[in-house]
């Protein structure tokens, strides 16, 4: 059963969830995520929080969008759209900390048509162990 064709009364834990969201996608590798952004075939979107952009480092090129923000910024047909999305057939590969609310991100953004979305096995995490290319973290309170 599609998580959107779940019913009210049916209750199902995370890991359930995010078990059925993963079995509609096509996640990918850190390796293949710096592959097509350096092709020029995908938006990188980076939703981790300050805290952890700030401990960790930023990938360059990455859009930073907050997970709260997310789908204003992404929405094609939304009037807080990010200058960058603005097409339904825009790869955007989605990146957290370690890859699980990442694939939550991408189930809904594929509920806004946006049909190429996907998400890095392993979030940040897994692109920083593949030797992946990561600007140092800034002072606390810089912009990131």
């Amino acid at each position: 059963m599609a998580v959107s064709e779940q019913r009210a009364d049916e209750r199902v834990g995370i890991d359930e969830l995010l078990e059925r969201v993963r079995s509609g996608i096509d996640r990918i590798e850190a390796r293949a995520a710096h592959e097509v952004y350096e092709a020029g075939d995908a938006l990188l979107v980076d939703t981790r929080y300050a805290a952890l952009r700030e401990r960790d480092g930023l990938v360059p090129g990455a859009l930073i969008v907050e997970r709260n923000e997310l789908e204003w910024r992404l929405d094609p047909l939304g009037s807080h759209r990010a200058p960058e999305a603005d097409s339904h057939d825009l790869r955007v590969v989605v990146f957290c900390n370690e890859g699980y609310a990442s694939s939550l991100a991408v189930a809904s953004l594929r509920q806004l048509g946006l049909h190429r979305a996907t998400d890095v096995i392993g979030g940040f995490q897994a692109w920083k162990a593949a030797g992946l290319p990561v600007l140092p973290p800034g002072p606390p309170g810089t912009p990131a």
